[in-house]
C-alpha cells in the first residue's frame, strides 16, 4: 500500500492546444478511496491513465509512495487496473483469467492457486472458477476483473468506470460491494466515474474535474454543503441545484420581484467586486412551501411531479414572471423543489415556495467562485 501524488502533472495531446489534464495537484492518502468525477472530456480518465503509465506526462510528476513513477513502465509501477470492458480472455476459465498476470510474472503454481482461491472466496466466485467468461453475467465478469486485480496484491488499484456496462439495479449493489471490499483490503484506490451519485456514495474523498482542471477535492458531504464554485454546485447533487444570476438591491437578491435577504458578508463581498449582481444557488430540499404573500415566497406553476416513494420532486415552469425586468435570470428553465410525497401538488397548480433561512449558496457573478455567507 502507498500514497499517490500528482505534482503539477500535465498532459497535452499532440495537435491540441488545451491540456487534457492541466497542472493536476492531488495527494491521495495510503488506503484511501478517491473518486475522480466530472463530465465527459474533463480529463479524469486521462489522469488515471497517466498514473497507470498508459499516457505520457508532459510536465510535472507522479509519485507512488516515495517513488517517482513518472517515466517508469506500467508493469513496474505495482498497480492493478480494472477496465470498463473487463478485458477478460474469452478462451480462459475464470481461474486462469484471475491468475494470468501471476503466471506471466513467474509465480509458483501453488501460490497462484492460493491467491486465486482467496480472491474467489472474497468475491463469491468459487463455484465459477472453471467457467469461461461467456457463461457469466455482467456482474460476475466485473467481479472476475476485480479478482484479477486483487490477486496481484498491488500497492494501488485503478478503476476506470467499471460499472458502466451494468444495469441500474446491479450498479447499485455492485458499487456497495466494491466500496466494502476496498475498505476490507485497505488498498489505495483511484476510481473514475462520470456518475456523481456513484462518486458520492463510494469515495472517502471526491475530486471534481472540468476541462482538465481540478475544481475541488473534499469529502462527499463537504462538496455538497459547501461547493467552491458554480460548476461544483451544479454538478454535485441529484436533482441538480437551482442556480440563477440576480440583482442585489438594498441588501437583497431580487428574485423576480421577491426579495431574498443576504448576509452582511455576502453583500460586502459583492460590493468589493464592484458588482451589483451575484449568482444564487438553492437545492431542491432547501425550498419549503409558503403561503401566497409570505416573506420571500415566490410562485411556481407545477409542470411535472416525480414520485419516488420516500421522496417527491416538483418541476415547475419558470413562472417568476417579470424576473428579467427585475434583473435576474435562471440558468435552468425549471425550478426543482422537494415536496411532501404523500400530498403532492397537481399539474398546472400554482404553489408558493421559499428558500429556507441560511440554505442559499452565493457565488461571484464575475468569477463563479463561492462568496462568504
Amino acid at each position: 500500500m502507498a500514497t499517490v501524488t500528482f505534482d503539477n502533472a500535465t498532459r497535452v495531446y499532440p495537435g491540441t492546444e488545451r491540456p487534457a489534464v492541466d497542472s493536476l495537484d492531488l495527494h491521495i492518502e495510503d488506503g484511501e478511496f478517491l473518486v475522480l468525477v466530472g463530465p465527459s472530456g474533463c480529463g479524469k480518465s486521462t489522469s488515471l491513465r497517466m498514473l497507470a503509465g498508459l499516457e505520457d506526462v508532459d510536465s510535472g510528476s507522479i509519485r507512488i509512495g516515495d517513488r517517482d513513477v513518472t517515466h517508469i513502465p506500467p508493469k513496474d509501477r505495482d498497480i492493478a487496473m480494472v477496465f470498463q470492458n473487463y478485458a477478460l480472455y474469452p478462451h480462459m476459465t475464470v481461474a486462469d483469467n484471475m491468475g494470468f498476470a501471476l503466471k506471466i510474472a513467474g509465480v509458483k503454481k501453488d501460490e497462484i492457486r492460493r491467491r486465486v482461491g482467496d480472491a474467489a472466496k472474497l468475491l463469491d466466485l468459487t463455484e465459477y472458477l472453471d467457467r469461461k467468461p461467456k457463461a457469466l453475467s455482467g456482474g460476475q465478469r466485473q467481479r472476475v476483473a476485480m479478482g484479477r486485480a486483487i490477486v496481484r496484491e498491488p500497492q494501488v488499484f485503478l478503476m476506470d468506470e467499471p460499472l458502466s456496462n451494468l444495469d441500474a439495479k446491479l450498479r447499485v449493489s455492485t458499487r456497495t460491494q466494491i466500496a466494502s471490499l476496498q475498505r476490507r483490503l485497505g488498498i489505495t484506490t483511484v476510481y473514475v466515474t462520470h456518475d456523481q451519485i456513484e462518486a458520492m456514495t463510494m469515495g472517502d474523498r471526491v475530486a471534481v474535474l472540468k476541462d482538465g482542471l481540478l475544481q475541488q477535492v473534499d469529502t462527499p458531504l463537504a462538496l455538497y454543503d459547501k461547493p467552491n464554485n458554480v460548476f461544483v454546485a451544479g454538478f454535485i447533487g441529484s436533482p441538480a441545484m437551482n442556480i440563477g444570476t440576480f440583482k442585489v438591491i438594498d441588501g437583497h437578491a431580487n428574485l423576480g420581484g421577491t426579495q431574498i435577504p443576504l448576509s452582511r458578508e455576502t453583500i460586502e463581498a459583492v460590493a468589493a467586486e464592484g458588482s451589483d449582481e451575484l449568482i444564487l444557488g438553492f437545492r431542491p430540499e432547501s425550498l419549503e412551501p409558503s403561503a401566497e404573500g409570505g416573506e420571500a415566497a415566490f410562485p411556481v406553476i407545477v409542470d411535472v411531479v416525480e414520485e419516488l416513494g420516500s421522496d417527491a420532486y416538483l418541476y415547475g415552469e419558470r413562472v417568476l414572471r417579470g424576473i428579467e425586468d427585475a434583473g435576474g435570470s435562471l440558468q435552468s428553465p425549471t425550478i426543482i423543489a422537494r415536496v411532501e410525497p404523500r400530498s403532492v401538488p397537481q399539474k398546472g397548480e400554482q404553489v408558493y415556495v421559499r428558500i429556507k433561512t441560511g440554505q442559499e449558496h452565493a457565488f461571484s457573478a464575475k468569477t463563479g467562485e463561492r462568496l462568504p455567507s
